[in-house]
Formats: C-alpha cells, sequence, structure tokens
C-alpha cells in the first residue's frame, strides 16, 4: 500500500504553517488527480501538525469545515510503514488442512489464528506445519509397516485443529512504533513473523522479516520553514520531496534534486495561492478563507514589515475568492485567540516561539499577537518565571519575548538570561520591569532575529 506524503510545518506551528500545510495539500492532491495516469494509484498528500492547534487556526478550520490536523511527534519510519495490513487469518477450531489451503491460495507464509471473537490469538505458518510433518518421520523405520503407520498419522494430522500448532509467544508490536526498534526486536526473535494489533486486540497488520529488508524513508513535504531545528524529529531518516517556505535558507539537505521554492513574501500561504493560479488549480472559497487567515496573522493584517506588494495583492484574490474583507476577516481571526488572562502561561509564552543558533549559543525568539497588551503585562511576574524556568532548562543564552500589539503597532520587550546581546542591538535595557516598547516592531523574522542573528 503507498504511505500517504506528509505536508508539514515547523515545531510550534502558527497558524501559517497550519493553513499553509492545508492549502498546499489540498492543491497537491487536486494536481495528483490530474496527472495520474489511468491505472496509476493517485499519491495522497495529508497536512499534519508538530504541535498544538493555535486557537486561531481551531477557529478558521471550524469555520470552513475542515477538520483538526493531526498531530505527528516525529517522522522516523514506523512499523505502519512495512507491514501488510489486513492479514489474511482463520479460525483456532479450523483443521490443519484448511490452513495449508489457505496459505497456498495467498501464497503467504503466515496466517493470523483468531479467538471465537475476532480477536487475535496466534500465528500458524507453513515452517510450524512442515516441522509438524518432519516430525512424523521419527516412527519411521525401513519397514513398510511403518510407512503405512507414518502415512496415516499424517492423514490424521490433517484434520487436527488449528489450536494444536499455534504459536503464541509471538512479537507484538504498534502500527505507530519506531521501525527500527521492531527490527532489532524481530531480528532477535526465533520468529520471522511479528503481529500489530490494534487498542482492541484485533491484528490489523503482520512484519516479516522480508518487509524489513529496506528500509522505508516516510515522504514529506514541508512548510513555511527549511530548518532542521524547526523541523519534525527524525527529518534526517525522512525523504523530503518539496520545499515550500518564506524564510531565509538554512540547513535542510535533500539526497535527490527537488522543488524548493522560496520567495520573499510576507507568509506561505501567499506562496501556495500563487501556486494555485499558476497550475490553473480551481480555489474553493473554504481553502481562499484558510489561505487568507495565514496571510492575516503572519503579516499582522498586512501592517508587518515583511508585507510586500505581492501580500496585498493575493489578500484581495483571496478575500474575492472566499467572499470576505480582508482586513474584517483578519481582526475576527485574531479576536478569535482566547483571552489572555485564560491562556495557560506555557501557551502564551511557547505557542509561537523558535530557536536560533547564534554563534555558540541558542536563543529562543518568542512572540504573541494580541489586542490587549495591558491584559498581558498584568501577568509579567508569571510570565517571567516561566521565561526563566524555559532558558535554565533548556540552557538557551537568552529567551526573548515579544508581545505584540496589532492595533498600537508595536511590541513590548521581554527578555530573561543574557540581555547584552539584545540591549545592544536595540539600544535598549528590557531587563527593566515592564519590558521595553518598540514602537513599529511587529516582526520577529525581519525586524528581531535577523539583527539578532547578524549582531
Amino acid at each position: 500500500m503507498t504511505k500517504p506524503i506528509m505536508v508539514v510545518g515547523h515545531k510550534n506551528p502558527d497558524n501559517d504553517s497550519i493553513c499553509a500545510a492545508v492549502g498546499y495539500a489540498y492543491l497537491k492532491n487536486e494536481l495528483a488527480k490530474r496527472e495520474t495516469k489511468e491505472g496509476e494509484k493517485i499519491p495522497k498528500y495529508v497536512p499534519v501538525r508538530l504541535g498544538p492547534l493555535p486557537p486561531e487556526s481551531a477557529w478558521v478550520l471550524e469555520q470552513n469545515g475542515i477538520e483538526p490536523l493531526d498531530m505527528i511527534g516525529h517522522v522516523h519510519a514506523r512499523v505502519s510503514d512495512v507491514m501488510t495490513e489486513n492479514p489474511i487469518s482463520i479460525s483456532h477450531n479450523a483443521t490443519i488442512m484448511e490452513a495449508g489451503r489457505l496459505l497456498r491460495q495467498h501464497n503467504i507464509r503466515a496466517l493470523v489464528v483468531t479467538n471465537d471473537d475476532s480477536t487475535y490469538r496466534g500465528l500458524i505458518t507453513t515452517r510450524m506445519i512442515a516441522e509438524r510433518y518432519v516430525a512424523a518421520t521419527d516412527l519411521l523405520v525401513d519397514n513398510a509397516t511403518n510407512q503405512m503407520a507414518v502415512a496415516g498419522d499424517l492423514i490424521n494430522s490433517l484434520g487436527q485443529s488449528v489450536d494444536e500448532l499455534t504459536e503464541t509467544d509471538v512479537i507484538k508490536l504498534h502500527k505507530d512504533g519506531l521501525l527500527k526498534e521492531a527490527v532489532e526486536d524481530l531480528m532477535a526473535s526465533e520468529l520471522r513473523e511479528a503481529i500489530v494489533l490494534d487498542d482492541d486486540g484485533f491484528a490489523i497488520g503482520i512484519v516479516t522479516r522480508s518487509d524489513v529488508a529496506h528500509r522505508p524513508k516516510r515522504k514529506v513535504i514541508l512548510v513555511d520553514h527549511n530548518e532542521r531545528r524547526q523541523a519534525a524529529n527524525g527529518i534526517d531518516e525522512a525523504e523530503v520531496v518539496e520545499i515550500i517556505d518564506h524564510h531565509r535558507i538554512a540547513d535542510v539537505t535533500t539526497a535527490n534534486p527537488i522543488k524548493f521554492l522560496n520567495l520573499p513574501a510576507g507568509s506561505t500561504a501567499t506562496i501556495v495561492a500563487m501556486e494555485f493560479r499558476r497550475q490553473d488549480v480551481e480555489l474553493p472559497a473554504h481553502i481562499a478563507r484558510v489561505l487568507l487567515s495565514a496571510l492575516l496573522t503572519d503579516t499582522v493584517i498586512m501592517k508587518s514589515p515583511t508585507t510586500t506588494d505581492t501580500d496585498r495583492e493575493i489578500a484581495q484574490y483571496l478575500g474575492e475568492v472566499g467572499e470576505v474583507d480582508p482586513v474584517e476577516y483578519g481582526l475576527a481571526v485574531f479576536k478569535s485567540r482566547a483571552v489572555n488572562g485564560d491562556v495557560p502561561v506555557e501557551k502564551l509564552v511557547g505557542a509561537d516561539s523558535k530557536e536560533f543558533q547564534v554563534g555558540d549559543a541558542t536563543v529562543l525568539i518568542a512572540q504573541h499577537e494580541t489586542v490587549d497588551l495591558e491584559g498581558v503585562l498584568a501577568r509579567e511576574e508569571e510570565i517571567r518565571t516561566y521565561m526563566k524556568h524555559l532558558q535554565k532548562e533548556h540552557s538557551y543564552e537568552f529567551v526573548l519575548l515579544m508581545v505584540t500589539d496589532i492595533v498600537a503597532e508595536g511590541s513590548q520587550f521581554l527578555c530573561e538570561g543574557n540581555h547584552r546581546v539584545v540591549n545592544r542591538v536595540f539600544n535598549i535595557d528590557c531587563s527593566n520591569k515592564g519590558g521595553t516598547w518598540m514602537p513599529g516592531v511587529l516582526s520577529r523574522k525581519k525586524q528581531v532575529a535577523a539583527k539578532i542573528l547578524e549582531a
């Protein structure tokens, strides 16, 4: 079975990371239908996420009738990538003859033996049946009488129940388990097979040593990032087949040439919308609204200095297709976020945070966009305590939080750790109680991270 290709954004996903994945997966599925020849298997593209769904993303997806994206923990190869699904089964009350017929009919080496309620009981294999027949020859000596006795014993054995040869000491796996761990267990086992069970005890797959001889790689498309530090765990073991991004070119590498679309736009969603037009694929209204929401959050309703003329033109286009006014829709998206006082501090600080390498040090720059700056700053003591915890736990040089007021068009800087770099770059003292107001600073990428990385 061909596994789906995952379209995934970065860790600690923001709205652009989520919605760009949704939009690009839709585009790729439409292109796959158009380009796949008759009789060929149509590839399937699935949007997924690496972290909690931002409140505005949850609202946008619900408003547009789209199910929340599944969350994955890594892109290491899994048991499900190699297992044979829906293995052939036989009741424990069936005969060895019936088992043999099924093995021959399906040209397989093992059958799942089931209980009366169809749950998993064990395995019966061609090897077990062969060993039963070989054991019968122990009775054989060089005379016709014993030969007939052995022949009769073998014939009678065909009527034995499968239960008598069922092997129950079989490695049990979960479909989402790491393949490399399963391989180690399988190679150390006396059996050549392992069984994959669901949570209710039903066999949903079988894995053999032949299945794991060639290690598969999970195929992924990266959106809104191209940095290993921000990518899914196991990215080096995966096959990156495309990258769609609007950030600096970083350090994700591939074994083969791929489509790498990197443009200086205000959002990845802008680039995805451009691809719909370039590929002449009809853009549904609900997907247009999803992409528009990402464009507006990433550009702070087109107030951020990262906003380009292309973003403005695409926002107008998406608004027309989605039948909404871009500015009004953007305000509705921002208002869909939870009230600041209700947001857990770990989400307020960490929901939109990114690590950056500055020389030999690692720093964390977080951003929380709000229409209620005063409400956020009322929690300053709690916020700083959590920032200190992050800085110590991960050995960050510093943790910088930008509390961005989208109405006043600026950000309040709160910093914990070594303040010197931030103070020197921006000529401020961000260690003061209350932080430092930075008028006009809306973009982490262009106005903050870039300056710190260049310092």
